[in-house]
This record gives C-alpha cells, sequence and structure tokens, in this order.
C-alpha cells in the first residue's frame, strides 16, 4: 500500500519531530513529552482537552467509511481550540473530504491513495455551506442575511 497523504496546513511540516501518532490516548495521559496522540472510535476526545497546548498532532483514524466518530472528535478538539494538526487516516474515499474538512481536519492519509485532481474537484464542489461546523465557512442563511 503506497503512502498518500494531503497536508492543508500553510506552517511548515517539521511534524518529522514529533513522537509516534500511534500513541493511545491512555498512554498519551500517562507521559508528560508525548506532543502527538491517535484516537480510535472509542476514544472520547474531551479527554484531551486539558493537554491541548501540548499537542502538536492527533490522527483521528476512520477504520471503516461507515464509522463517522471520528468526524465528532475533530470538531469537539477544534471547538475547544486546538491549532495543532488534525490528522484524519484510515478509510477515507474522495467523497469524504468535503466534510472532513469542515469537521476541523487539516491533513489526510488515507489507505488507500486518491487522485490529486479526484480530491481537488471535490474540495472544490460546493462553494457554500448549509450549516455552521469547525471551519470558517459562514452558512448560506448568514451570508443571505449579511451576517457572512
Amino acid at each position: 500500500m503506497a503512502e498518500f497523504s494531503f497536508r492543508f496546513r500553510d506552517d511548515a511540516d517539521d511534524l518529522g519531530q514529533v513522537a509516534d501518532p500511534g500513541i493511545t490516548v491512555d498512554a498519551f495521559a500517562a507521559q508528560t513529552n508525548a506532543t502527538a496522540v491517535r484516537l480510535e472510535p472509542g476514544d472520547d476526545a474531551r479527554a484531551l482537552l486539558p493537554h491541548l497546548a501540548r499537542l502538536r498532532l492527533v490522527e483521528i483514524n476512520f477504520p471503516a467509511f461507515t464509522d463517522g466518530r471520528g468526524y465528532t472528535a475533530a470538531r469537539t478538539l477544534r471547538e475547544a481550540g486546538y491549532a495543532g494538526e488534525l490528522r484524519a487516516v484510515g478509510d477515507i474515499g474522495v467523497d469524504q473530504l468535503w466534510q472532513v474538512r469542515r469537521c476541523g481536519f487539516d491533513a489526510i492519509a488515507p489507505d488507500t491513495p486518491l487522485d490529486p485532481a479526484d480530491a481537488a474537484a471535490a474540495l472544490g464542489r460546493w462553494p457554500f455551506a448549509y450549516h455552521p461546523a469547525a471551519d470558517d465557512a459562514a452558512p448560506i442563511w448568514a451570508r443571505r442575511h449579511g451576517a457572512g
């Protein structure tokens, strides 16, 4: 399986120096020097809220495209003020990219390589959002009423 990743952040990618992101939430809580963690579907993202200042990378695993718990975890972290890299990993298809970005992910590492042209088309397909999310997009109703 070829490694393929999209990174949407503007800052330098110096995360190669970050500890292995495969560390679990339970192991992360027991370490004082860890700066990266991997959330699995059953993990509660709220357990990381007291540690947001030291986190540089949070990977959220999507073991199956039908499991949407990672979207909630991402939004929980972003709305709590997490500003580090939030990476979706696992079974992520091109049809999920727009929602992944809206929930606050700024990097993806899918199990199956995605065509960059297809990804760009998917990310640009809808110019307006219909509901608020973790991104900065003003919902269409707010734009209509001059609030965006």
